[in-house]
């Protein structure tokens, strides 16, 4: 009448993938930013916004 008894191993795979997902979280948060550190996302945008304000000026005259 002794039965084995099979180990639950449910919540280890549920904190497996907590961290799984964590871990990635982290790793993607470090890229999403690498392209802001070479300073062409800053000079695209003075340029757009030199032409929207040379355009206006253009318009009002």
């Amino acid at each position: 009448m002794s039965e084995a008894q099979e180990k639950d191993y449910f919540w280890f795979y549920i904190g497996g993938l907590i961290a799984a997902t964590v871990v990635l979280v982290l790793m993607l948060k470090g890229v999403e930013t690498k392209h802001l550190e070479s300073g062409v996302v800053a000079q695209s945008q003075s340029e757009v916004f030199q032409k929207v304000e040379n355009r206006h000026k253009n318009n009002s005259n």
